[in-house]
């Protein structure tokens, strides 16, 4: 791919006015201008957008279709234009502090065609990266760049060639583990998930226990995702392993009841299509430093 034509996807509960200003402020400082910018409302009506000095694409949807959900939007508005080759999706409350971000993002693709994903690396406004920022277990040195398995869902950028062969976000995942299975298939599919510490997104530090939702639908989307990506013989191992770290880990006995409510409901609803990994990405994975178990 000779100089790839970029997009941004932005979604916003409409609850960080200032936050979104500043973050197309800092996209329109980028030395490689996007050809388009879109920006869904996710469940809001959206003001108009006076920080970038191009044209910004709105999208108001009625309801909230959780973060998945959304990107698909904005990815479909993206795909209509037809002049966008990557799509480079950012949190509303993120930052690019350096201006040459989107020509790394074009470089990179531009240099290897089976490239895509790109993940960036998240860091607060010290410097600091979260360990689960980091998408491989060790977690020490958010530096080490290499391939990997999965990505960070804040700053990432998406090759649409690869989107049109492995399909987009899982909408119904709504909140939690749809980076997961959309990286799984990206895998399964030939593609390079590639982890890039030299484009930074920042972005504030939180703890995803904020939401409320948070136990419920990760234990609930957990089990989706091993009932949709996994070979039949992986699935039990899978969810083991995940019970036992959350066993250890949680310390709120009411998060554990969500949880464990979470667990049941994702036996028992549908899961949407099962397309498993072969055993080939399995090994894959395992050699990369992550085999889908943990």
């Amino acid at each position: 791919m000779s100089e790839p034509r970029l997009g941004v996807a932005i979604v916003t509960m409409g609850n960080r006015p200032k936050d979104v200003d500043a973050l197309l402020e800092s996209v329109a400082k980028q030395d490689v201008p996007p050809t388009r910018v879109v920006i869904v409302g996710n469940g809001t009506e959206l003001p108009d957008f006076p920080a970038y000095p191009g044209e910004v694409t709105a999208i108001a949807l009625d309801e909230n279709l959780g973060c998945p959900g959304g990107r698909n939007v904005a990815l479909r508005r993206l795909r209509e234009f037809g002049d966008v080759d990557v799509a480079v999706e950012l949190d509303d409350d993120g930052l690019l502090v350096d201006p040459d971000v989107f020509r790394t993002v074009r470089r990179l693709f531009a240099e290897d065609p089976r490239l895509g994903v790109v993940g960036f690396r998240i860091a607060d406004e010290h410097g600091e990266t979260q360990r689960r920022h980091v998408p491989r277990l060790r977690a020490k040195d958010p530096m080490r760049r290499g391939l990997v398995t999965s990505f960070l869902g804040g700053g990432h950028a998406f090759s649409m060639e690869m989107l049109e062969r492995t399909g987009d976000w899982p909408a119904d995942f709504f909140f939690t583990h749809e980076e997961t299975d959309l990286a799984w298939r990206a895998l399964d599919d030939g593609w390079k998930v590639l982890y890039e510490p030299a484009l930074l997104l920042q972005h504030p530090k939180t703890s995803p226990a904020r939401h409320a939702v948070y136990y419920r639908m990760t234990a609930r989307n957990r089990v989706w995702l091993a009932r949709r990506r996994l070979p039949l013989l992986l699935v039990p191992l899978y969810l083991a392993v995940w019970t036992l770290l959350t066993l250890a880990r949680t310390r709120s006995l009411g998060g554990l009841r969500a949880w464990a409510g979470g667990f049941v409901e994702g036996v028992r609803t549908p899961c949407g299509e099962r397309r498993p990994m072969s055993w080939r990405t399995v090994w894959l994975m395992t050699r990369l430093g992550r085999p889908p178990l943990i």
